[in-house]
């Protein structure tokens, strides 16, 4: 197993995370028993994958508490950092959603009481809140860092601008900053390469993918003409929304192209794809059943070749929006290497260094 420093820190993670949304879930996302949940870590445990990423709103708490179940036996514990995150409503009352204080203090408490632990590794908010003062909410994630009950915080679903916001708010008080955030980007959805993938790596954010496989979409099991029988698109589930799907059978047709070539599943061609790019941290796996854990757990071994790559680049490439094509065409003379990531292969007459 491969391990990242996750951003600027000295904590050092495997490029493969279980997720643990399933756990206690439902049939549209998948149904994960207390059994099958520590088969399941146990499995990732032996293949050194180090990170357990959970979330307060899961199942209402049931992943949670799966996980610190599962984790508090056998001495897993001291094996496995541990990820939540708080954000979304947990109850009916007014302050029993978003990222106050009031609310942060509270889910942090609950989470570890859920978790069995004593501190929570990596403590990230699940999504933005407009409508709480960023400085607030900054100030109680540093509070729970000085009282140590978490190590690290990180964010999620955050736009560039509120990344940005959320640091220049932590570096005027001196306070703990942002160091991850967990955002969704694979070879259907590579938006993250405009805005997020470059702060990132230009601030010192470790990348954290979710659903890299969009959902089960890129895995090689939905063909142009026919759907399979099970998965969470067969169930309703929405994320992420498919505006082209002729591009996105495009880039299924691709993917199924080089796994059957190199004799691997396209899960694995999609996850190594992801885990090659500028940027990528670690990518966040899952599945219905052992079988689907282990073929993903595989990726990390799995190395694409130059030309595989560059079919993929060139199938799901996604258009330069502005102003980056302005930048293409005026500003190749004052590029960073974090700009040329994202304009170089659209300025193909353009020449690094």
């Amino acid at each position: 197993m491969e391990y990242r420093y996750l951003g600027r820190s000295g904590l050092k993670v495997s490029v493969l995370t279980m997720g643990t949304m399933t756990f206690g879930g439902s049939e549209k996302i998948g149904n994960t028993g207390l059994v099958d949940a520590a088969r399941q870590v146990d499995m990732c445990l032996e293949a050194g994958i180090n990170l357990y990423d959970t979330a307060n709103v899961y199942n209402a708490g049931v992943s949670e508490e799966m996980l610190g179940a599962v984790l508090a036996e056998n001495g897993r514990r001291q094996n496995a950092l541990v990820a939540t995150k708080v954000r979304f409503k947990m109850g009916n009352g007014p302050n029993e959603i978003g990222l106050s204080r009031h609310h942060i203090m509270e889910q942090a408490e609950a989470s570890l009481r859920r978790l069995k632990t004593d501190v929570i590794d990596l403590y990230q908010v699940h999504e933005w809140d407009g409508m709480t003062p960023i400085e607030e909410t900054m100030t109680a994630l540093d509070d729970l860092v000085r009282q140590g009950k978490v190590r690290y915080v990180g964010c999620s679903n955050y736009s560039g601008w509120h990344i940005a916001k959320a640091l220049m708010a932590a570096g005027e008080r001196g306070g703990t900053r942002f160091i991850s955030q967990q955002i969704h980007y694979s070879l259907h959805s590579r938006d993250a390469e405009y805005e997020l993938i470059p702060i990132g790596q230009d601030q010192g954010l470790g990348v954290l993918i979710w659903s890299p496989l969009a959902g089960g979409l890129l895995s090689g099991k939905y063909r142009r003409g026919g759907d399979p029988d099970s998965g969470r698109h067969v169930g309703g589930f929405r994320e992420p929304p498919v505006y082209d799907w002729n591009r996105l059978y495009d880039i299924i047709d691709t993917i199924v192209s080089i796994a059957e070539a190199r004799k691997v599943s396209g899960a694995q061609v999609a996850l190594s794809w992801l885990l090659g790019r500028p940027g990528v941290t670690s990518a966040i796996i899952g599945g219905r059943n052992e079988r689907q854990f282990s073929d993903n757990i595989a990726a990390a071994d799995f190395k694409l070749s130059a030309d595989d790559r560059a079919q993929l680049d060139a199938v799901s490439q996604p258009p330069l929006l502005y102003p980056y094509w302005h930048q293409s065409f005026t500003a190749q003379d004052r590029l960073s290497g974090v700009d040329l990531d994202l304009i170089a292969p659209y300025a193909k007459d353009f020449k690094r260094g």
